[in-house]
């Protein structure tokens, strides 16, 4: 679009423009309207840069998350559903380039957002929703006609979540994870995603610009600000982690909590699987986007299977290679990867998934890569099924809300006192960062994957029972030990901060950590992993 020259309005002109640029966007335009009518009821030489400014409030695109609302998908309809699932995402992530590099045209013009950015997004968004209708209607399923309310999308500021809005309005059109947002109220203790962080920081309150212009922002890498993509993550992502209060609660919400205690099934079973040492990464997911290339928009790293690609059927996966030491355990183990952002690049530096979308910087290998099968406390566990699919996290937790976040990040000497979810932690020298997701482990009895991956499988409760008739099966717990060389927080900036892959429109945002696993354990080895748990035995 063109740039708008338009007459100087009045001040009442203006703050309409404003205001109806607001419900045009939703509670993320709101931020950018009040800036932009404070910016142009001044006769200031400043009024430039308080537009520019403005501009900069809009960080990001908030989308409904369709698959998550999908119940039921018949086995025909499911190749065609989950590639324009995959269309959905790669809409939003072009549209937030388009976000990303107009920062003049919308500190230029208040309607430019909506009508060139959102407006069309919506449109596309709506188009592809009335093709998963068709798809599953085709293969004679039901199709949920509110699905279709789903197509707008709003704007929200890098200081927000689709949770919260800058004045209290809801985003996604007052529809969050599961449906409903409860009124804009966070899970754990009322903590917002993007607001009241760890160690009272704001999360992503640092944006200053936050340009960005073909995966790279100018000035010098932006480090500091917006991070060495353009997109995340800031200063406000950190915290010193011995300046935080200890904390008992790991996991957001009821989410990743231990399944295992000290009773019930008390063994473990190890399977050493090495820290991807020979690269193998892709920007594939196979379990939410099959068929489709670069599904995930970020880059993984995969240990395990060796197969693992969005091309890969069960049966291919099944006779594949695997970096396990025991070769009955086939299964692949993947999550996204960890870099720091020093000004390097990475050989993914011009690719798809990686600093064509703002995943950009020095890819970190794990120093440790454990991975472990726990109990459960309440009583025994039974066999997982073959190519059983669990995913826990949400790549798009940050606009999405947390209800499906299961994060911690903490330090080494750290990790029985301190877990966090919103914040990356600095660590003291000789201490290293570390990531540990514990799964799901409990499962309906019947099915190896859901319409939208998650509901065949859920958490324990509190006291560690299966709620809703669920089996308790091997909890499988990862734990990823990095050495990271310590960000430095400078006057509100950070200097060479590291960060997890991510959907770029979700700002590298420590709360969209995530873990996927498929079980292709043999049978022989799943009955031994049964066996040792069940009677309490620590087996490799």
């Amino acid at each position: 679009m063109g740039r708008n020259i338009r007459k100087r309005r009045s001040s009442m002109a203006t703050k309409a423009v404003a205001a109806s640029a607001a419900l045009a966007l939703g509670g993320g335009g709101l931020i950018w309207a009040n800036f932009y009518a404070s910016a142009h009821e001044s006769n200031s030489g400043q009024n430039q840069t308080k537009a520019a400014n403005a501009a900069a409030q809009v960080a990001t695109i908030s989308c409904p998350d369709v698959g998550q609302k999908l119940n039921n998908v018949p086995n025909g309809a499911k190749q065609g559903v989950a590639t324009e699932l995959a269309n959905l995402d790669k809409q939003i992530t072009e549209a937030y380039s388009r976000l990303a590099s107009t920062r003049q045209a919308q500190a230029n013009d208040s309607s430019f957002v909506q009508n060139a950015i959102t407006g069309p997004l919506k449109e596309k968004r709506a188009a592809t929703i009335d093709r998963i209708r068709i798809n599953i209607q085709r293969s004679g399923g039901q199709f949920d006609n509110s699905l279709s309310q789903l197509a707008a999308c709003t704007t929200q500021g890098a200081n927000t979540n689709a949770g919260q809005a800058g004045n209290g309005q809801q985003q996604n059109g007052g529809q969050q994870q599961g449906g409903q947002n409860n009124g804009g109220q966070q899970q754990n203790g009322g903590q917002q995603n993007g607001g009241q962080q760890q160690g009272g920081q704001n999360n992503g309150g640092q944006n200053n610009g936050g340009q960005q212009n073909g995966g790279q922002n100018n000035g010098g890498n932006g480090q500091g600000q917006n991070g060495q993509g353009g997109n995340g993550p800031t200063a406000a992502d950190f915290v010193d982690i011995t300046k935080v209060q200890a904390n008992a609660q790991l996991g957001v919400g009821a989410n990743g909590l231990a399944a295992n205690g000290n009773s019930g099934s008390r063994g473990t079973f190890t399977s050493s699987c090495g820290t991807n040492g020979n690269d193998n990464h892709n920007t594939d997911n196979v379990i939410v986007a099959p068929g489709v290339a670069n599904g995930a928009h970020h880059l993984h790293d995969y240990v395990g299977n060796q197969n693992n690609d969005a091309f890969a059927s069960d049966q291919e996966l099944l006779g594949a290679g695997t970096s396990c030491q025991n070769q009955g355990d086939k299964s692949s183990y993947f999550w996204p990867v960890l870099r720091v952002q020093d000004g390097s690049q990475d050989f993914d530096q011009n690719n798809d998934g990686g600093g064509k979308e703002g995943n950009v910087g020095k890819i970190l290998q794990p120093a440790q890569a454990q991975i472990k099968f726990v109990g459960n406390k309440r009583g025994k566990v039974v066999a997982m099924p073959s190519a059983l699919r669990i995913i826990t996290g949400d790549a798009k937790a940050f606009v999405n809300g947390n209800g499906n976040a299961n994060v911690n990040w903490s330090c080494t000497g750290f990790e029985n006192k301190v877990q966090l979810e919103t914040q990356y932690p600095i660590c003291p020298q000789g201490s290293q960062v570390v990531r540990t997701t514990n799964f799901q482990s409990c499962w309906d009895g019947k099915n190896i994957d859901s319409a939208n991956h998650r509901t065949h499988v859920a958490f324990v409760q509190g006291n560690g029972q299966c709620a809703n008739g669920f089996k308790a099966i091997p909890q499988l717990q990862v734990r990823l030990v990095y050495n990271v060389p310590a960000p430095k927080l400078q006057n509100g900036t950070v200097v060479n901060p590291y960060a997890v892959d991510s959907f770029p429109e979700n700002l590298h945002k420590p709360i969209t950590d995530h873990n996927d696993f498929i079980n292709f354990f043999s049978t022989n080895l799943m009955n031994k992993m049964v066996n040792c748990i069940n009677t309490g035995k620590k087996c490799k």
